[in-house]
């Protein structure tokens, strides 16, 4: 009887050591998959373009550069340029959507500034303050001044970007076998307007969709078209929600995309990549994507303006935040979750500007603003 339960016990030991032998050599294959990924991409990352910025040149207003709630995110502004010749340095910004990566809980919220949104943009050679359409910074003064526009507007301290073309965006797509996408009858319109031009820029083929709502699958040239769809109701709202949803989809995607899938797109797609990111900070943000997750997404400004009136009082046709200074205060509790924020003097003193260009301030608020949410629409 001892010598059975001698031998029991003995098996028992060598199913729990060749147990935990076998979870030791699956963790080992993992982290050796994980370290083989993270050289692989590092060897390939020269084929990027890299802007070395000069932080100095970087204007913040200093009640954000102390604010130690900011520092416990990581924030990344990624940009879409309307380049036609693959140029990505001096173009307009037609998409900017700041990134909020918390870095304890991994958590993302994707912010869309509004292109047409009216802010104070740069200053002259006296140090006087120009104020137009939020998209024109980035043509003006490159990376510098967009971000610098940023960061002194909304009280952020920004210093890392990534820039993409129409290009870039169509070849992920490809790669990844395609998106699906809810469409109205209308986008569907406006979609197949929009690959004529697309296409072109591009080089890139597709098949018009046939003209009835619901679930399209779109390849490239298509997402593309769909995220540049803008005059529908919401306007230019609704085309950031659009813009956001295929970020959405390409993420997915690439969670659940192969080793020789995400290979592909490393090689095709990153010499179509202009960003400030350190090689390190990339492969950091790459090996942990797994673990992240989009918690919530918003258009800024979340309360404004826009239509004849605000173009009559500016001479532009604009977004309006009414006011900078609550929107600023929402921005913080949205993409922070800073509660009660207090806006520095510099955005206080932008806001009452604006208020006083236009003759909209606090009490031409609205009670629900368009947020372009796209759940509003269908």
């Amino acid at each position: 009887m001892d010598m059975e339960q001698n031998m029991l016990r003995k098996e028992r030991k060598l199913r729990r050591k060749r147990f935990r032998q076998r979870i030791v050599f699956v963790l080992e294959i993992l982290i050796l998959l994980v370290l083989v990924a993270g050289l692989f991409v590092f060897a390939k990352m020269d084929q990027m373009e890299y802007d070395e910025l000069d932080f100095t040149e970087i204007q913040f207003n200093e009640e954000a550069a102390n604010n130690e709630i900011l520092r416990g995110y990581t924030t990344i502004a990624l940009v879409g340029v309307d380049s036609r010749d693959g140029n990505l340095e001096n173009a307009n910004s037609d998409t900017m959507i700041i990134v909020s990566i918390n870095n304890t809980t991994k958590k993302i919220k994707l912010l869309s500034i509004y292109r047409d949104t009216y802010l104070r943009v740069g200053q002259d050679d006296e140090g006087n303050g120009i104020y137009g359409k939020a998209n024109s910074a980035y043509n003006h003064g490159s990376s510098k001044q967009m971000l610098s526009m940023l960061n002194t507007n909304l009280d952020l301290t920004i210093q890392d970007y990534v820039t993409v073309d129409f290009t870039s965006v169509a070849t992920v797509t490809d790669l990844l076998g395609g998106i699906d996408i809810e469409l109205t009858i209308e986008e569907v319109e406006l979609l197949n307007h929009h690959c004529i031009e697309t296409s072109q820029v591009t080089g890139f083929t597709y098949e018009p969709l046939e003209k009835t709502a619901g679930i399209h699958h779109l390849n490239g040239v298509q997402a593309v078209a769909y995220a540049r769809i803008r005059y529908t109701e919401g306007m230019d709202m609704r085309r950031a929600a659009r813009q956001r949803e295929v970020i959405y989809k390409l993420v997915d995607k690439v969670k659940n995309s192969s080793i020789s899938t995400l290979n592909r797109i490393v090689d095709e797609v990153f010499p179509m990549i202009r960003t400030s990111l350190s090689k390190s900070d990339i492969v950091k943000l790459g090996m942990g994507i797994l673990s992240y997750e989009i918690e919530d997404q918003a258009g800024f400004p979340h309360d404004h303006l826009l239509g004849k009136n605000v173009a009559d009082a500016l001479g532009i046709d604009c977004v309006l935040p009414v006011t900078l200074e609550s929107n600023v205060i929402w921005l913080h509790g949205f993409l922070y979750d800073q509660q009660d924020y207090v806006p520095s003097a510099a955005v206080k003193k932008y806001s009452d500007w604006i208020i006083q260009l236009s003759g909209y301030g606090e009490e031409s608020r609205l009670e629900n603003s368009e947020d372009g949410n796209l759940d509003d629409y269908r």
